[in-house]
């Protein structure tokens, strides 16, 4: 009798845990990149800034961002998230003194570190969220087309060093009674009359272009500490963004705890992923890795605390 043979397919779990350990690598790559570029909006090296715009605009340029950003930002996020939830709810601590029913290992270094492991889970499901939503939806600068051109618009608050800043970055500023008074000189415009010759479609493209420029200023209500920034420069907006952003000593605070929450969760976990995929399996080998990534949790995270502590009161305060 001829018998066949069948391998063992893997377990769905062990499988879960490996793209979970996996997507974990690329949310460190992404960390290091993402604060390696914010750190040039504080940090002399970025010439005032410089740096980051160009690095920022680089990134804008790519083509097939978002599709980009879902598979390499968003879908290992999305997966390592789900995932890092399941265990936060099925994981027990036990670097804790107890009353002797659960077990207290409180001496063991690595415990306490698993422990902290999962707080910082906690804290990055509610930050990553407040993050993109803040960034991304709230203080994204909108833009307009005006001829051959397009503008970037973004609401900051008003301080003596923002006018010199204009000046030496390349930017107007307007408060809210010059956008009004441009708003009303661009409604007083009648609208060509429509034609087929060059000059009438010329004519006709220029008006429905400062009509869009008219509708993306109108959005803006502004208060009288405000100005909007107008920049023909995406990175330079979204500088301004960060720079206005870090001007608050409460979200100093709350980026800093978000900070020092991912860079331990990254790098910690860095030194977790090569054990699961084999990599460092001797004692050895482990407290090298160990020390690798205490190095790179210091450097990383000194350059997120220069961009959240220098972007405004370091570098560009005025």
């Amino acid at each position: 009798m001829a018998y066949t043979y069948h391998a063992p397919s893997l377990p769905r779990a062990f499988l879960w845990r490996r793209a979970h350990s996996l997507t974990g690598l690329f949310l460190v790559i992404f960390l290091t990149q993402h604060l390696l570029i914010n750190s040039q909006a504080a940090l002399f090296v970025g010439e005032n800034g410089k740096g980051f715009v160009q690095a920022v605009n680089l990134l804008q340029e790519l083509p097939y961002l978002p599709a980009i950003e879902f598979l390499l930002i968003g879908f290992p996020f999305l997966i390592h998230g789900y995932w890092g939830i399941k265990y936060l709810f099925t994981g027990e601590y036990n670097s804790f003194p107890t009353d002797g029913t659960k077990p207290s290992l409180t001496q063991y270094p690595r415990n306490h570190a698993y422990t902290w492991q999962r707080i910082t889970a906690w804290i990055l499901v509610f930050g990553v969220l407040a993050h993109v939503v803040h960034m991304r939806f709230l203080l994204h600068p909108s833009s307009a087309q005006v001829n051959t051109q397009r503008y970037f618009m973004t609401q900051v608050s008003e301080d003596n060093g923002l006018y010199t800043l204009s000046q030496r970055l390349g930017f107007d500023l307007y408060n809210q009674e010059q956008i009004k008074t441009y708003i009303q000189q661009l409604a007083r415009q009648e609208e060509p009359p429509v034609g087929d010759t060059p000059q009438a479609l010329v004519a006709t493209q220029q008006w429905n272009e400062q009509q869009h420029l008219m509708k993306a200023i109108e959005g803006y209500h502004l208060s009288q500490a405000q100005l909007l920034a107008v920049t023909p420069n995406f990175g330079m907006a979204l500088l301004l963004v960060v720079r206005d952003t870090f001007k608050s000593p409460a979200m100093i605070f709350l980026y800093t705890v978000f900070l020092l929450a991912s860079t331990f969760h990254a790098f910690n976990g860095l030194w977790t992923f090569m054990i699961t995929w084999g990599i460092t399996l001797t004692a050895s080998s482990q407290r090298m890795m160990r020390r690798i990534a205490t190095v790179l949790l210091i450097l990383v995270s000194f350059l997120g605390l220069a961009s959240i502590w220098g972007s405004y009161w370091f570098n560009l305060i005025n």
